[in-house]
């Protein structure tokens, strides 16, 4: 730190007597001084040291001036107990008083409010208030500040304490200081920088101590020492620095902690007063004896670089170590020490000499005491971190000199010099630890250090020492050192670079006594660096020129004007930098300089990077050096491009590097260069030469036509295939780039197949250019068929398909085929048949009537050729089936011969309609299953298809038992779920009595056992079967019923119970072949409970019919049978009269009386079968006929079921041929004729099978 004075005043009166100067101020912009001299105030220019006004308003001594911070005001406080506001205009505008003198006075930073300090009171004025309250304080004021947020108030009182008021003048805080009776505070202010994270009071009493105190009071460190009374204690505008003055006749200048850094300026009076102008280094002194001198401080860079390493002093006592590539800062050996014990290190924690200095900490270590004696720290120096947990080396004293080399930093103090090391040889660690510490003073002009010792340069001299304090060599050269630079060399030999002022370059060994003088030149020595090889020499003289010398044969090179520092590139030998006149010069070998602007001196080149001094920073900047590889370039030397390139180019400047290394034909080159910008399809252009190359091509210029078609320079490619004999490939090229007319020059004469691959080329590129039609034709010119057919295919030109078919060959099937594809997606079926026959392909040809579903001509071919019957019937029955075209659907499946398709189509429906509720449909859907079942079965006819043949019938009895349950319940569940229905009570009661029978066997899915007896409980009641009825609401309370019918089913249960327990006679079913009157539910079934003889029931109204089933006898067959009953002769009906009519001549008798005797009639050979059966037998017996009384029936009372093979036929006997009962011929089912005509003139076909009678 050096002050330099910039003007100096002297203050007198009219006598010529001197007038104290009590109190300085600047005005914000640092432009005016204010000076509280005598009874006046003065205001300086600070620029000049210009008296501007002198300001009279005072009666006595002005103690103090304090200025506004928005600059708008100023006040004044004199010992005439006045305060006077001044504005910027220099015009006095208000005035009050106290009761005492005024010591003190100080703008809030915030609100501008002014406090004023008299000796016995305080006050607060602000513009907007007309009067100024006083407050008493029990000591006499000495000084006041406001901190930062201008919250708080700090009053230093002759007492020795501190007392921080709020600003509603109440005392927050009073701070109680050792020996504070003898100690008056006569000046304290807060520091005024925002950066803090907690408010600094600085506090100078005259028990001559400086010392720190927070907000809440607490004292950040300890009180230092001044060895003076201290009259005036003040910040810089940062917080940086303080200065203080007093008794001493000095102003000095100390550290945020109170270090002393130097003395501002020496005085011949006591110095009572000192400002730091705002923002700047200018700091301005009043003295006793009436001096005003106004300085300005000059902060040296005391620093040091090893390649990308640098070390700097900051804040005068601390020291950072940056590395300058990675911008990585010098990381606390002690801080990862103190991790690994179990300390607890924070952002912005810091070792000072016996406290925890706490800012983001709310819980301290262990004590500090303890750190140190477990980890052996010495108080000084000190590591703290900063925000960014980087570390800084706080020596706590001023930094004289910094020097580094490789793992070795060395420090120097007013009083000793401190050795650091790395902790590790990493050479990327930023962690340091104290090594040495030599406790001397020493007094030099320059500082290095090596491995194991440290350089001291003074004058002419040159001393080393070891890490120990040990001097062990001296030199002394003939002229003064300006320049030393270590060199490197083995740990204890390093060799160092002297440049002398008389123009000598010496080399020294540190293990060597003498040294080597490396040159001579006729100007001193400014700076110098060497080359990375050590074989270059560069040398910056007093006349800022750059000197570069060969170090071996002493000649020079080459020189540069216009530099003040010059510096080698440490990646690249033939590279250095210097800068001058704001101008940054790069020059590699001996191409011409290449300059740039930059501000600053260069201290060190690493490839791209040069890392620059200006003013007090250290920066590093990025330099590309394309400037320098396109000089190399310009050479062909594209290796050495190469190499520059590595230190830092753009991606443009890597790719210019590859092009031109790949047309110079250095493929070596340009494959780093093209991996370097990640260019695969150039990297993929060299391998494919290299490996030609292998195989033993070595004709350049076709590498390079292969190059330029690669950068689009097709003409030049073209001229050098066609130069290098090498035509087809410029043909291949503009055929590529669809440039058709130029690569027609290309074709050689008369080649055919180039002509052929031109077209198709060129029908290729209009396909792409989306001109679908002249592609089609091109490739049709070209004889590429199928190219031709897939496009006018996609595009739909039926004709031109048709007009291109006719016109191929029948032999090129592949064609045919694609044109016939394409014509059937059109469906142009005609045309596209009438291809497929020109190719004989009947497959084909019959798939193609299939998909046209052109059935009849399919059927036709099929007749013709029988190997294709099933690719029609099996897709003909799909299409059947889907159309609900069952019946046909089977036989198409039959003639196909896959009645298993056929059964797996009608489950499906079948499945279908029982979960959507359809149960008629899949009542008549079972009934289509159950007669498929019927045909498998009697298609099996061999041995080894019997147990098929038995699973099939056991199939089909189950789906005709299911078919007429699901046939039956259809009537059921549209009565329980439809509002209305179409049957009669009588219906409704029959049909759900014979579904409660059938249940009985099982339940098929779907049938609601609830929905049965609901609807036979309703209408049993409604008939008067209340003992049914009873029974059918019992079950149902046992079951789960939906909630619809809940409140009828409680309530139907307890209505019965009002009813008769019995049931109308009307309504028990007789059996009609044992004439015994049943119950109207039968636990055995759906039978007769005397004579085991199932009822026959109509599948309209469900009544039962009087019909009793009987059997053959074993020696008939069943066309037997009805032969014998077509046969036999209807017998007369009896007439059962006792009249008789007759005639006598003209007139008509009628006869009353006996009948005449009639000849005893034959009895019915049938009607004692009925009764012949056992009483105690429990299994049904049916009636047996034999021959001779099947003799006696008549034709029209026998009912026929004629079931197809293997099954039987069922004969049935009507008891009461007046009843007209009607079959019907495909089912089976029998109806009352009423009945059956009703649902026939309804529906038009068989209620159960749905025939239609007249087919």
């Amino acid at each position: 730190m050096r002050a330099v004075p910039i003007w100096v005043d002297k203050v007198h009166d009219r006598d010529k007597i001197d007038q104290c100067i009590w109190g300085l101020c600047f005005r914000p912009d640092g432009s005016q001084l204010i000076v509280a001299a005598g009874n006046r105030v003065l205001v300086y220019d600070t620029n000049d040291g210009s008296l501007i006004q002198p300001l009279k308003g005072h009666k006595d001594t002005v103690y103090c001036v304090c200025y506004a911070k928005d600059g708008k005001r100023f006040a004044s406080g004199s010992a005439d107990k006045s305060v006077i506001i001044w504005t910027s205009k220099l015009e006095g505008i208000l005035k009050y008083t106290h009761n005492d003198a005024i010591q003190c006075l100080a703008y809030n930073p915030v609100t501008h409010q002014l406090a004023s300090c008299a000796v016995s009171d305080f006050g607060l004025w602000s513009p907007e208030q007309k009067n100024v309250s006083k407050h008493k304080v029990n000591s006499r004021i000495t000084c006041c500040s406001w901190t930062n947020d201008g919250q708080y108030l700090a009053l230093g009182l002759y007492n020795g304490l501190v007392s921080i008021r709020n600003k509603a003048r109440e005392e927050k805080v009073k701070i109680e200081r050792p020996n504070a009776a003898t100690s008056p505070v006569w000046s304290l202010q807060w520091n005024p920088s925002r950066e803090e994270s907690y408010d600094v009071l600085a506090v100078a009493d005259w028990g001559q101590r400086l010392s720190f105190y927070q907000l809440s009071g607490k004292q950040i460190g300890k009180d230092r020492s001044l060895g003076y009374d201290p009259n005036y204690v003040g910040w810089f505008s940062k917080g940086e620095y303080v200065v203080v003055g007093g008794s001493n006749k000095q102003c000095c200048l100390h550290t945020k902690e109170g270090v002393k850094l130097g003395v501002i300026g020496d005085q011949t009076s006591w110095t009572w007063s000192a400002a730091v102008r705002p923002d700047s280094n200018y700091v301005a002194v009043g003295c006793q004896d009436g001096t005003i001198a106004y300085y300005q401080l000059i902060f040296s860079t005391v620093h040091g670089l090893y390649k990308d390493r640098y070390a700097y002093r900051d804040n005068m006592t601390d020291v950072i170590i940056q590395h300058l590539i990675t911008d990585q800062k010098v990381k606390c050996m002690r801080q990862e020490m103190l991790i690994k014990e179990g300390y607890q290190v924070l952002h912005n924690c810091a070792f000072v000499q016996d406290s925890w200095e706490e800012k983001e900490l709310n819980v301290k270590p262990k004590t500090l005491e303890g750190i140190r004696t477990e980890l052996g720290v010495c108080r000084s120096p000190v590591f703290c971190c900063n925000s960014q947990l980087t570390v800084r080396i706080k020596c706590r004293d001023l930094v004289k000199k910094i020097a580094i080399y490789r793992h070795r930093l060395a420090v120097q103090l007013p009083d000793k010099i401190v050795i650091y090391e790395l902790y590790s040889d990493d050479a990327a660690d930023m962690h340091y630890k104290v090594k040495e510490k030599i406790n001397k003073k020493f007094d030099c002009n320059l500082l290095v250090v090596c491995s194991m010792n440290i350089i001291l340069c003074h004058d002419k001299r040159l001393q080393c020492y070891s890490f120990q304090g040990i001097k062990e060599k001296e030199w002394v050269m003939e002229s003064l050192i300006r320049y030393i630079k270590v060199i490197g060399g083995p740990s204890g030999r390093e060799g160092l670079l002297v440049g002398l002022k008389n123009g000598q370059i010496m080399k020294i060994f540190v293990d060597n006594a003498f040294p080597i003088m490396l040159l001579k030149q006729s100007t001193s020595v400014r700076c110098l660096d060497v080359s990375a090889s050590r074989t270059k020499l560069a040398v910056v003289d007093e006349h800022n020129t750059c000197l570069v010398y060969d170090i071996n044969t002493k000649d020079l090179l080459f020189q540069e004007p216009n530099a003040n520092s010059v510096a080698w590139n440490t990646h690249y030998e033939d590279m250095l930098c210097f800068s001058g006149n704001g101008l940054l010069n790069i020059k590699a070998s001996n191409f011409p300089v290449h300059q740039q602007k930059l501000q600053g001196f260069v201290v060190g080149f690493s490839g791209s990077k040069i890392f620059c001094l200006h003013i007090y920073s250290m920066s590093s900047v990025d330099v590309p050096q394309s400037a320098s590889m396109y000089q190399y370039l310009e050479k062909k030397l594209f290796r050495d491009a190469y190499k520059v390139a590595c230190l830092g180019v753009t991606d443009g400047d890597w790719e210019v590097l590859a092009h031109e290394a790949l047309e110079g034909l250095d493929f070596d080159t340009a494959k780093k260069a093209f991996i370097r910008i990640k260019d695969l399809r150039y990297l993929e252009l060299i391998h494919s030469i290299e490996e030609r190359k292998k195989r033993g091509e070595n004709d350049n210029m076709v590498f390079l036509g292969d190059i330029y078609s690669y950068q689009t320079k097709f003409n030049e490619a073209a001229k050098l295939y066609k130069k290098s004999g090498t035509e087809q490939k410029a043909m291949n090229m503009y055929t590529d780039l669809r440039m058709f007319d130029q690569a027609k020059e290309y074709i050689g004469s008369g080649d055919p197949l180039d002509k052929k691959m031109l077209i198709t080329k060129q029908a290729d590129w209009a396909k792409s250019s989306n001109e679908p039609k002249a592609a089609a034709e091109m490739y049709i010119s070209a004889g590429e068929f199928c190219k031709a057919i897939d496009i006018i295919g996609e595009h739909g030109w039926a004709d031109m398909m048709i007009d291109l078919a006719r016109k191929l060959d029948k032999a090129d099937r592949e064609a045919l085929s694609r044109a016939a594809m394409h014509l059937t997606k059109m469906e142009q079926y005609p045309f596209a048949a009438e291809v497929y026959s020109k190719m004989g392909d009947i497959r084909a040809l019959i798939n193609l009537h299939v998909e046209a579903k052109h059935w009849e001509d399919a059927f036709t071919l099929a007749e013709k050729h029988t190997e294709y019957k099933e690719e029609v019937y099996v897709p003909y029955a799909q299409w059947l089936a889907e159309n609900d075209k069952f019946d046909d659907a089977q036989e198409a499946f039959h003639k196909a011969g896959l009645q298993g398709e056929a059964v797996k189509v009608l489950e499906q429906l079948t499945h279908n309609a029982v979960i959507e509720s359809r149960f008629n449909d899949a009542g008549y859907y079972f009934w289509k299953l159950s007669m498929q079942c019927l045909d498998i079965a009697r298609a099996e006819d061999d041995e080894e298809d019997l147990e098929k043949r038995e699973e099939m019938l056991a199939k089909f009895q189950d789906f005709q038992r299911k078919s007429d349950m699901y046939y039956a319940y259809h009537s059921i569940q549209r009565y329980t779920d439809e509002p209305f229905t179409s049957h009669l009570p009588e219906a409704l009661f029959n049909i759900s009595r014979y579904l409660l029978h059938m249940i009985q066997g099982g339940i098929p899915h779907g049938i609601s056992k609830v929905g049965t007896l609901y609807a036979l409980a309703k209408q049993s009641k409604n008939l008067g079967a209340f003992k049914l009825a009873r029974y059918a609401y019992e079950k149902l309370q046992s079951l789960r019923i939906p909630s619809r019918f809940q409140e009828a089913v409680d309530v139907g249960s307890v209505m019965i119970r009002s009813k008769a327990f019995q049931d109308h006679d009307e309504l028990l079913p007789m059996c009609y072949r044992c004439s015994t009157t049943n119950p109207l539910l039968n636990n055995g079934g759906n039978c007769c409970v005397n004579c085991r003889q199932p009822f026959v029931h109509s599948f309209v109204s469900f009544e039962v019919l009087p019909l009793v089933e009987f059997v053959l006898d074993s020696s008939l067959t069943d066309e037997e049978a009805v032969q014998i009953l077509d046969l036999s002769i209807p017998k007369e009906k009896k007439e059962d009269r006792h009249w008789k009519e007759g005639r006598i001549g003209q007139a008509q008798t009628l006869r009353l009386g006996q009948p005449e005797e009639e000849e005893p009639e034959d009895e019915d050979p049938f009607s004692a079968k009925p009764m012949t059966f056992d009483q105690e037998d429990t299994e049904f017996r049916p009636v047996v006929v034999t021959r001779s009384v099947l003799q006696t029936l008549s034709r029209s009372e026998v009912y026929i079921l004629k079931w197809p093979k293997p099954l039987r036929y069922q004969f049935f006997r009507s008891l009461l041929p007046d009843v007209t009962i009607t079959q019907c011929p495909k089912c089976n089912k029998l109806f009352h004729t009423d009945d059956f005509e009703l649902q026939y003139l309804q529906k038009g076909h068989c209620p159960f099978c749905r025939s239609n009678l007249e087919d």
